[in-house]
């Protein structure tokens, strides 16, 4: 029985004392870049993207628009030939449409991540000089799943990978 009780204590005191070799951190990224001045000008080239995507969809339903018109005008006078011409080049018209539709959310995502990625990295790279300097192994940001910097000192990837060799 005392034999349990002291393996109980050393657990405990093994694991306090391996606590305390850490520090843990958080960081909220995305106030950080809120705060950015260089925010505003993302968010501007965003919109201006989003803008010409706007124009280009707009002229795409004006000409589908046409091309529809004038087809429902000269449906009357065309032969069935012509009508199943005429009809399968709307439908290609308009699947271009629904495609540039689709294609343009893709698009502006991609835009958006194009612009933000230097933001992210001066974040990242402030975040590790910050914990460095204060002492923290790792930083957790607090909009997501993920480490926004971890001490490589505890990093224990090389260590699993060397046993799973060894044991192959």
């Amino acid at each position: 029985m005392k034999t349990k009780i002291i393996v109980c204590i050393a657990i405990l005191f093994i694991g306090f004392t391996s606590n305390a070799q850490s520090k843990v951190g958080t960081v909220d990224s995305e106030y950080i870049i809120t705060k950015m001045p260089q925010f505003n000008l993302v968010q501007e080239r965003i919109k201006s993207y989003g803008a010409k995507l706007d124009s280009i969809h707009t002229k795409k339903i004006a000409a589908y628009d046409i091309k529809v018109k004038a087809f429902n005008e000269a449906s009357k006078t065309l032969s069935e030939d012509d009508k199943k011409m005429k009809y399968a080049e709307l439908g290609k018209l308009n699947q271009d449409v629904v495609m540039f539709r689709e294609n343009g959310a893709k698009m502006m995502q991609l835009r958006k991540d194009e612009f933000m990625i230097p933001l992210y990295k001066k974040i990242a790279d402030v975040t590790a000089i910050v914990a460095e300097e204060n002492g923290y192994t790792q930083i957790l940001t607090t909009t997501g799943n993920e480490f926004a910097y971890i001490d490589n000192r505890f990093d224990i990837t090389k260590l699993i990978l060397e046993k799973l060799s060894s044991k192959e």
